[in-house]
C-alpha cells in the first residue's frame, strides 16, 4: 500500500497503520512518485477521503482499468475533473457513501459487517480509534 499525504505526520500515522510506502507530495511531485513506486504501471485503487487539488493528480496516477474511490471532501473543495481521463485509463471513479449504501443494501451492509467481525476476532482486523 502506498500512502500519500501533505506531511510528515500524517505520514508516520499511515506508516502505522500499514502502509508500505509512503509519499509527501509536498516535497515530491505525487504522479513521478507513483510512477517510480509502480514501475510506471500506477496505482490500482486510489482511496481518496479529502479531494481537492490531489484528485487529479491520483486519478492521473492510476493503472490501466483502475479505480478511484471518492470518500469525502475533508480539504472542502470538490474537484472538477476532464472525463476523458476516465476514457484513456480504462478507469472508474466509484463513490463510496456507507450511509446510503446501508440505507439501500441493508442485507449486504450486514453481511459486511459480519465479515468485518469475523476479522477482528481473527486479528486480521486492528482498527484505529
Amino acid at each position: 500500500m502506498i500512502a500519500a499525504a501533505s506531511n510528515d505526520l500524517k505520514l508516520a500515522a499511515a506508516k502505522a497503520a500499514g502502509a508500505d510506502e509512503l509519499i509527501n507530495y509536498s516535497e515530491t511531485p505525487l504522479r513521478d512518485a507513483i510512477k517510480a513506486l509502480t514501475g510506471g504501471k500506477g496505482v490500482d485503487v486510489v482511496y481518496d477521503p479529502v479531494g481537492g487539488e490531489m484528485f487529479e493528480l491520483a486519478l492521473r496516477s492510476t493503472a490501466w482499468r483502475g479505480r478511484v474511490l471518492v470518500v469525502g471532501f475533508a480539504s472542502g473543495d470538490i474537484p472538477k475533473v476532464p472525463v476523458n481521463l476516465m476514457l484513456l485509463k480504462g478507469c472508474a471513479v466509484v463513490g463510496v457513501f456507507w450511509g446510503a449504501f446501508r440505507g439501500k443494501e441493508l442485507a449486504l451492509d450486514n453481511e459486511n459487517f459480519d465479515q468485518m467481525f469475523k476479522w477482528y476476532a481473527e486479528c486480521n482486523l486492528n482498527p484505529h480509534i
